[in-house]
């Protein structure tokens, strides 16, 4: 039997960045995108994020949404109906900036109207952050701690989620084949996969994953992964995954509280703490 809830073999967690406009937005934020590229980022509340609700409905799954502080603001109803449907909502920044180079107090400040922004939709602080671009700072693991926060899920060290090294953080550790955006966001010059490639490449990874009995973290967004046809496929994706015993479909905040209550289920083949 694995070490993960109820004795499950390995452990899913699917998850989905809210960017809406916010991925979109000029690199120094002082001024916004054409309505072209812009309408990109709105299609993924408008359109991708009820398509997503409805599949995760039918087919009776828990997911966790990373939202951006000023995304829940100015989408509010689409953000509200996440929660309404019974669905973790956790941290992604304000405006979906990196807190790489920022100063500690600017930094605190991301945090603190991200938590607020949030906490008037849900009800409560999350408790998950994802960092826009997966980056960090020297500073992060302690405002993540200062501010009560259980788990972070940005690091690429591993498969096995992990608690930090002087922090009461839990790691769920995320990777870019097992993100949406190499293989959908478009930009001049790179091309777009198509969705049955990504089948392929996320379909191999969860069975090499399985086989170990680790965490598979896929990390989706609505206004990619949210096209028809790619909703087809990461509903071809869930039912392949079905079909393997013993495995276990948590949000992140049910995944780093099986580990903070139970311990982290170990790698067979060990890791170097």
């Amino acid at each position: 039997m694995g070490g993960w809830k109820d004795g499950a073999n390995c452990a899913v967690a699917v998850s989905f960045d809210v960017d809406a406009e916010t991925l979109w937005f000029d690199d120094d934020r002082s001024a916004e995108a054409g309505p072209g590229a812009l309408s990109q980022g709105t299609y993924g509340p408008q359109v991708g994020l009820p398509l997503i609700l409805d599949l995760l409905e039918r087919q009776s799954l828990p997911a966790t949404f990373f939202v951006p502080g000023w995304v829940a603001h100015m989408h509010r109803e689409a953000i509200a109906a996440i929660h309404d449907a019974g669905h973790e909502i956790a941290h992604h920044g304000w405006l979906h900036e990196s807190p790489a180079g920022l100063p500690r107090e600017q930094q605190e400040e991301v945090l603190r109207k991200g938590i607020e922004a949030l906490r008037s939709i849900t009800g409560r602080d999350p408790v998950g952050y994802r960092s826009p671009a997966w980056e960090f700072s020297g500073e992060t693991l302690r405002l993540l701690t200062q501010y009560g926060f259980r788990y972070s899920s940005n690091m690429m060290d591993r498969f096995f989620p992990y608690v930090h090294t002087g922090a009461d953080i839990v790691e769920l550790p995320v990777q870019w084949i097992l993100d949406d955006a190499p293989f959908f966001l478009f930009r001049f010059g790179r091309f777009i996969a198509t969705a049955e490639h990504v089948y392929q490449v996320w379909s191999e990874e969860f069975r090499g994953i399985y086989r170990w009995g680790g965490l598979f973290t896929l990390t989706m967004h609505p206004q990619l992964i949210g096209r028809p046809g790619r909703l087809l496929m990461l509903e071809r994706l869930i039912g392949f995954i079905k079909g393997f015993d013993g495995v276990w479909f948590a949000t992140g905040a049910e995944v780093s509280r099986h580990c903070l209550e139970h311990g982290c289920p170990e790698a067979p083949f060990g890791f170097k703490r």
